[in-house]
């Protein structure tokens, strides 16, 4: 008959398993509490164009609530007696809260220029092949972010360094980014034909997904761009 060693425990498959349910459970409900007053305003907003910049406004929080949440899946523990994910929660939105919003911020304020144009571009006079032009341009700038928040969360570069290595990745690494755009895709059509509120309580398994996709990205900066 065999014996489980000591050792051995929480290191199998289900505990590997549970671990990583566990994570995944704190780390969303982290990220809930840290974005909530955000969050609580944005439901309230009527979605009238008018209400955009009150709506980046209350994105604004989100910023260090996903790097933080990067930081913790990424220094997970598949060891089920070595769990420590809100430690790690926390600890990632201290060091990252900061350097997040630097590039969040802007992010979102492009963004909220580019929503802007696009829900009055009526009036703006412009040719028609203008609106695809800044649609393309939005979406690549959500690309570019998605690089921009992984590589600020796991790595201590000043802002615009990262910005410069997010807009480097964006076409060095075609996987990586097509990777994030299926993720962007599955965003926006789950919000718009079932919930606003399903990818934010789907968070954890997004981001997760975003660091699964992001490998390549993750090593090469180690490798190539750290001492």
């Amino acid at each position: 008959m065999s014996t489980v060693r000591t050792s051995d425990f929480g290191t199998g498959t289900l505990s590997r398993a549970c671990a990583l349910i566990h994570t995944l459970l704190t780390v969303e409900a982290l990220i809930l509490l840290t974005a909530s007053p955000g969050l609580a305003a944005l439901l309230l907003l009527g979605p009238d164009p008018a209400n955009l910049t009150l709506a980046a406004l209350c994105l604004l929080p989100l910023g260090p609530a996903l790097s933080a949440a990067l930081y913790a899946l990424h220094h997970r523990s598949r060891d089920l007696t070595e769990l420590h994910p809100a430690r790690a929660y926390l600890r990632g939105w201290r060091l990252n809260a900061v350097p997040a919003l630097k590039l969040w911020t802007p992010l979102l304020t492009w963004l909220t220029v580019i929503a802007f144009t696009l829900t009055h571009f009526s009036a703006t006079g412009l040719p028609g092949w203008w609106a695809l032009l800044l649609a393309v341009i939005g979406t690549g700038s959500l690309l570019w972010g998605a690089h921009a928040l992984v590589l600020t969360s796991l790595f201590a570069f000043r802002a615009r360094d990262t910005a410069r290595l997010a807009a480097y990745f964006l076409f060095r690494h075609g996987r990586a980014t097509l990777a994030a755009a299926s993720l962007l895709i599955l965003t926006a059509a789950s919000a718009t034909l079932l919930t606003e509120a399903l990818p934010a309580l789907l968070a954890a398994e997004l981001l997760l997904s975003l660091l699964h996709g992001s490998r390549s990205v993750i090593a090469e900066t180690r490798k190539d761009f750290t001492a």
